[in-house]
């Protein structure tokens, strides 16, 4: 799997951080084996068990909370989901009856040339290929495909920093595609001290998100005129959100990001700012507990904090952008300066980001 460097940059010094586990990842999804899901006509005859996978057109929304995925179940897209098909696709003419299962690269192939236009085209032609959303497949396993099934259902998902699945809410028809989380989710921290998906504030943690900041309507703004008006808003937000507490005594920073071209493109105009402690020999760093003030007022937010990811066992799909389109040159999504040096007050940087999938 590919990987995505991250980057921390204070004055004109910049250096690595570490890589994303998460950067370009392939779409986490189980291949579908049984479902234990039926209906009964009236007489009380049973049918045989109903596959809402199977039964799902553009438009609906699944969720489930099992990882072997057999309570899944369509919902509707303003509650809680974690797909939203996209379209169908017919691959018999490519994978005849005595065709084996496609491996997970085959997947990774298929999603490419099948999921990439419908969902495209689901979003009336804007995606942002460094936002929130991953495109990928939901096969038919391995017993359904024996028996020749050949329909895939395409689809998006929202994918956390490290791989986990987080619940979506709305279509993302009409959802700004930014890549955000709700002011007081944290970030957690993986092994090669990178940034992982949401985890509770107490656990170690990378980044405590402070807001949510939109940006004005128009041309894209260089990054310097995003890098000065995050750093007014990041600063005044993050002081109301901690109750102006004294983050430097804590060894913390505040930081945020910024929009890439091909976001803005696609509508993309949000950023968030954040709390993150002072990078250890240019390593991101871990630190504990919430630095939300108990006093302030109740958080804003778009949906319910994003604390939980949801692990699915076997990699199937692979994203809209895909992992050919992973380098340390594409173009990141924070691209930024700090404003003030690193003795003056408040102590502010800026985490300059490439795409993380």
């Amino acid at each position: 799997m590919s990987t995505s460097p991250r980057w921390f940059r204070r004055g004109d010094h910049m250096v690595m951080l570490g890589a994303s586990a998460g950067a370009f990842l392939l779409l986490l999804l189980s291949t579908f084996t049984s479902w234990p899901m039926g209906s009964t006509v009236a007489g009380g005859t049973s049918e045989a068990p109903v596959n809402p996978v199977l039964a799902a057109q553009a438009g609906d929304c699944l969720n489930w909370t099992k990882k072997d995925l057999t309570d899944v179940t369509k919902v509707d897209c303003e509650q809680q989901h974690l797909f939203e098909v996209t379209g169908v696709a017919d691959i018999s003419a490519a994978h005849g009856p005595g065709a084996p299962f496609p491996d997970d690269v085959e997947w990774q192939q298929i999603s490419a040339e099948q999921c990439a236009k419908l969902s495209l085209d689901y979003l009336g032609g804007k995606f942002d290929p460094f936002g929130k959303y991953t495109v990928g497949p939901l096969n038919p396993g391995e017993r359904l495909w024996g028996e020749g099934e050949r329909t895939l259902r395409c689809g998006l998902q929202v994918a956390g920093p490290a791989g986990g699945l987080l619940p979506a809410y709305g279509t993302a028809r009409t959802k700004d595609q930014s890549d955000v989380y709700d002011p007081g989710v944290c970030l957690g921290i993986t092994e090669t001290r990178s940034v992982a998906d949401p985890v509770d504030c107490a656990k170690p943690h990378t980044f405590e998100i402070t807001g949510v900041v939109a940006m004005a309507p128009g041309d894209f703004p260089p990054p310097d005129q995003q890098d000065k008006f995050m750093a007014t808003e990041c600063n005044r937000i993050t002081a109301e959100y901690t109750g102006g507490a004294d983050l430097k005594a804590r060894g913390l920073i505040v930081s945020w990001d910024t929009r890439a071209p091909e976001s803005w493109a696609a509508g993309s105009r949000l950023a968030n700012c954040k709390i993150g402690a002072t990078p250890v020999d240019n390593v991101l760093a871990a630190w504990e507990g919430s630095v939300r003030n108990p006093n302030a007022p109740p958080l804003t937010t778009s949906n319910p904090p994003q604390t939980t990811a949801v692990q699915q066992a076997d990699a199937t799909g692979a994203p809209l952008h895909s992992e050919s389109n992973a380098s340390s040159s594409a173009p990141s999504s924070s691209q930024s300066k700090p404003p003030k040096s690193d003795d003056d007050e408040p102590s502010t940087t800026a985490i300059t980001t490439t795409p993380s999938r």
